[in-house]
């Protein structure tokens, strides 16, 4: 946010009101992002499925994937992470090692978990 602050800051100081507007619309959007997250207690617990969870699952073609769950702004599911309200991470959720899971129109099941 402080690198935002002094773009909005230089923006202005420039008159581009263009950039003015663009940055001031993202800092306002961080500025809100922070004053709404939550801290969650970390765990080294493996037990079940849950926010910050990196899990591994097989298809039933024999594919194995890994993804760790994360908040929305941090999803990016070809870098290996996916947010926690999509479909899969909310099947996954409370799940243990071993239980299978229907996925859209496929089965998965869980080979690992870690934090």
């Amino acid at each position: 946010m402080k690198r935002l602050s002094q773009d909005f800051a230089a923006a202005q100081a420039r008159g581009d009101s263009d950039a003015g507007v663009s940055i001031g619309r993202d800092l306002r959007y961080w500025v809100q992002r922070l004053a709404t997250a939550q801290t969650i207690a970390g765990s080294s617990d493996n037990a079940d499925v849950r926010f910050g969870s990196t899990v591994t699952i097989v298809r039933r073609d024999g594919r194995r994937q890994t993804w760790r769950i994360v908040g929305e702004d941090e999803a990016d599911p070809a870098g290996g992470t996916i947010s926690y309200v999509s479909p899969l991470a909310r099947a996954l959720a409370g799940k243990k090692l071993g239980d299978c899971v229907s996925v859209g129109d496929t089965d998965v099941e869980i080979v690992a978990i870690a934090r």
